[in-house]
């Protein structure tokens, strides 16, 4: 949430921001608001006004024996006039909060302008695209032929969008999921956290889903409790409502947990495979940085989700989110992109963003400075390292062979207890 007395005094930077952002909301509307406020805060004051010298007057006729019944009653007609107009003030600024909750960050000034996910730039690639002397498969095909994930059963359980990890598959699943919290905690310094997976509205609230993006959630029935969408909701709301030291910044943390979404806007798209799916797992960093450096923690986290997949040596690219692609949140955000033969185009593995103070001024997470008498919110950052079943999917169309079995990428053999190649024996 932007700083209200930013919006008041920055009303064509937040015009601008709109416009660069694609937003259909409307600065005229809080114009509107904001005018309709101040009238009537005039009008409030001057009948307090009023009212003080009235009560001055009854008083003094009182204490000179006089008969102040008519007073007595202008006095009533002010407190209530007064008492309405505090009512119509409370629902002016009410509708001013609901229009200041709608508006989403302000790119930073390195963001490049853009409409659309056309216009994002590409800033660097890393490694090569597996050369393969046959028609590579698609995931989907090739891990159910494999007996590694199952479909149809998921959508006998459930519906579509769903999966059914079994044997390799299951393994592999956990085995990437291991890897990634291995790395983050062991050599990225990152505390792992094991947090609840039903969050309430407050928590949903603090990380910006709510109240813009209610359809994207699930809810539980009769209960104001939403299945989290990502790590990022509690994992951000661990210091809401807190004060934490400077000499603490930056605290990080990551979480494996299983992510559920609607995916509301999505229908027709990826409805084959792991890609899309209601519910998936992810390893989310989340880190509470210092206004100063937070842009250096930006570039720190991206490079800890860019090493999961050195690691597993899948050919990558990172783009900048362009201003017309960005989330409602995020300051700057970066995603990385894994090349997937298979579907032949780069699928989105992982995005990792700044929000500045968004977040915390909504969540209310400050730190207190030894130089400085006033707290100052926090900057949080979120980033997926990795996001798990799209790093399955990418090592099964990476790694396939012409026979139709699967290599092990060398670091996650450990993991997967030494086997090296999947076939449908495994």
């Amino acid at each position: 949430m932007l700083d209200l007395k930013f919006v008041r005094n920055n009303l064509d930077v937040v015009r601008e921001s709109l416009e660069k952002r694609n937003s259909k909301l409307d600065v005229k509307e809080f114009e509107r608001l904001d005018g309709q406020r101040r009238e009537l805060l005039q009008e409030v004051e001057v009948l307090k006004a009023e009212r003080n010298t009235t009560s001055g007057d009854i008083a003094k006729i009182k204490r000179e024996g006089g008969n102040a019944d008519e007073i007595i009653v202008r006095m009533g007609e002010l407190s209530g006039k007064i008492k309405a107009l505090d009512e119509d003030l409370k629902d002016i600024e009410a509708a001013e909060h609901d229009w200041l909750v709608s508006v989403p960050n302000i790119p930073d000034d390195s963001v490049p302008l853009g409409s659309s996910e056309d216009d994002n730039p590409v800033i660097r690639v890393w490694g090569e695209k597996p050369v393969m002397d046959f028609e590579p498969r698609e995931h989907w095909d090739l891990a159910v032929e494999l007996g590694g994930v199952d479909f149809e059963r998921a959508a006998k359980l459930t519906g579509a969008r769903f999966a059914v990890l079994r044997k390799w598959g299951a393994r592999l699943e956990r085995a990437l999921t291991s890897f990634m919290v291995d790395i983050q905690t062991t050599e990225h310094g990152y505390t792992e956290i094991i947090p609840p997976y039903i969050v309430n509205r407050e928590s949903l609230y603090g990380t910006g889903q709510l109240p813009k993006f209610a359809e994207d959630l699930f809810k539980l029935e009769n209960s104001e409790y939403f299945l989290i969408p990502t790590a990022e909701v509690p994992l951000t709301n661990l210091h809401r409502d807190e004060v934490l030291d400077e000499s603490e910044l930056s605290v990080a943390y990551c979480a494996p947990t299983p992510c559920f979404r609607s995916e509301a806007g999505s229908y027709g798209k990826d409805t084959k495979g792991l890609i899309r799916q209601h519910q998936f797992h992810k390893v989310e960093m989340v880190r509470f940085a210092h206004p100063d450096t937070s842009f250096d923690d930006l570039e720190l986290m991206t490079s800890h989700a860019e090493e999961i997949l050195k690691r597993l040596n899948l050919h990558y690219r990172v783009i900048t989110l362009c201003t017309g692609d960005m989330g409602f949140g995020s300051k700057k955000t970066y995603d990385l992109e894994v090349w997937l033969p298979g579907q032949d185009k780069y699928r989105e593995i992982s995005s990792v963003s700044n929000c500045g103070d968004f977040q915390a001024r909504r969540a209310n997470i400050k730190f207190k400075s030894k130089n400085v008498k006033k707290a100052q919110f926090v900057h949080t950052l979120n980033g997926s390292g990795l996001a798990v079943g799209r790093t399955f999917v990418a090592v099964v169309e990476n790694y396939q062979q012409k026979d139709g079995s699967i290599v092990i990428p060398e670091a996650l053999r450990p993991y997967m207890g030494g086997l090296e190649v999947i076939t449908a024996e495994s």
